[in-house]
């Protein structure tokens, strides 16, 4: 199912739902493991740079493209995008986890990674494309920790596979 698929991409990377539903295969490099989305499609207005978990790549490999369109998450060939609605509907409906919420996951992950995780605040927040709340900090912040969200996307993945059945596919 589609919408599951996006929604298991959408808690491994930690992002919004538009920025999963939208996404197209052009904005992935399998080879360097990054999935870049355009500044026009961020909350901030600025390029974002996801790195990719082996599970994330696992995922996006397992959807069937269809020809012509440029959605990953493809509304049945409809050659536009899922549903605002289709990973909650999936949620909520299929999984009948009424009480939880797409974002929610977002939340999961800040509160892991902060509370659980030896990531720093900064490699956290950036994972996450949020601003910095300090002005005069993030005036000289010109990087995006992309090799520490790595290993900070990858430890996230681990976390959460842990949940999985082994063996079971996607």
């Amino acid at each position: 199912m589609l919408s599951a698929k996006a929604l298991l991409l959408c808690v491994l990377t930690a992002t919004r739902t538009s920025e999963t539903i939208e996404a197209k295969w052009e904005e992935f490099d399998f080879d360097k493991a990054i999935w870049t989305i355009p500044k026009e499609r961020m909350k901030k207005g600025r390029e974002h740079r996801v790195p990719l978990s082996d599970q994330a790549i696992e995922v996006l490999n397992s959807i069937n493209r269809i020809e012509g369109s440029p959605w990953v998450f493809d509304s049945r060939g409809k050659g536009k995008p899922l549903s605002n609605m289709a990973m909650s509907n999936y949620l909520k409906g299929t999984l009948g986890f009424k009480e939880y919420t797409v974002h929610g996951f977002r939340s999961s992950f800040r509160d892991w990674a902060g509370e659980v995780s030896s990531h720093s605040r900064e490699v956290i927040e950036q994972s996450l494309a949020h601003s910095l709340a300090v002005q005069t900090e993030a005036a000289y912040q010109r990087g995006d920790y992309l090799e520490k969200r790595r290993v900070l996307m990858v430890d996230w993945a681990r976390y959460c596979f842990k949940f999985f059945i082994v063996g079971k596919t996607l």
